[in-house]
């Protein structure tokens, strides 16, 4: 109940959907004067949301900044949260990714390097599965076919959100009787760190982030990227939007 709940209200809030409503209320009531209002309104926010140097400002202001891979100090385990994969198509010889590969690729260049020892992955199915595999095992055969031993890799493989990831982790590692007290590497995405960290810390399960997949850049005052709108732009804030209401909703609940 709580994840449609949830969805439901991601729904009602996202750019989109006010645009949408802004138009269609100014179209229906357009010979009264506030209906004019409402449709100038709706057409605003359309330049607004689709306005790229707004969305990457926005993006910068959210995301944390990176880490070099030389401020990590050497630690047991770094874990991955998942959310990378195309669980919408079936595949058994290889790995179907999203945006957000920088998470488990990142992940491997601080194995490579002697960062981290492990690579524990938190991820199952999500909410409405098509495909019988969970998200944490595509990532480990990704990582078998790059050559690491499987003895490294860990997968907590029944959680479906940011909080699950945070619970089930702990529970796994105590289960296979692995120190909870020490300090793990967090990798997931730029965006996400902020609630993903938060509900780390919950738990009480102590970590030093490693943000990843970054959806800013640096910026440019090209005439384009000023003027011109972008439908990537509004996606870029409904992820925003679905994350802080995320936020919202966590804490609301006691996740965070």
């Amino acid at each position: 109940m709580f994840f449609h709940l949830s969805q439901f209200l991601s729904f009602l809030a996202m750019p989109l959907t006010i645009i949408l409503i802004f138009l269609l209320a100014g179209i229906i009531f357009l010979r009264r004067k506030w209906g004019k209002k409402l449709l100038w309104t709706g057409i605003g926010l359309l330049l607004f949301f689709t306005n790229p140097f707004l969305s990457n400002l926005a993006l910068l202001a959210w995301e944390p900044d990176f880490k070099s891979f030389d401020e990590i100090k050497t630690r047991e385990i770094g874990i991955v949260l998942t959310g990378v994969t195309n669980l919408s198509k079936t595949a058994y010889d290889r790995t179907f990714f999203h945006k957000g590969a920088d998470r488990i690729t990142h992940a491997l260049q601080l194995y490579r390097m002697g960062k981290i020892k492990k690579i524990l992955i938190t991820g199952g199915q999500g909410l409405n599965p098509v495909n019988p595999q969970s998200e944490a095992e595509l990532l480990k055969r990704f990582l078998l076919m790059t050559g690491m031993p499987e003895s490294d890799i860990l997968i907590e493989d029944q959680s479906k959100n940011t909080a699950q990831n945070a619970q089930f982790t702990k529970v796994f590692l105590e289960k296979n009787q692995i120190s909870i007290d020490q300090e793990f590497v967090l990798i997931t995405s730029a965006f996400h760190m902020y609630r993903a960290k938060g509900c780390f810390d919950k738990v009480g399960l102590k970590t030093v982030t490693f943000p990843t997949d970054y959806y800013s850049h640096d910026v440019k005052y090209d005439l384009p990227s000023l003027i011109f709108p972008d439908p990537y732009s509004l996606e870029y804030w409904t992820k925003l939007f679905k994350e802080w209401i995320g936020i919202l909703i966590y804490r609301l609940v006691g996740y965070l």
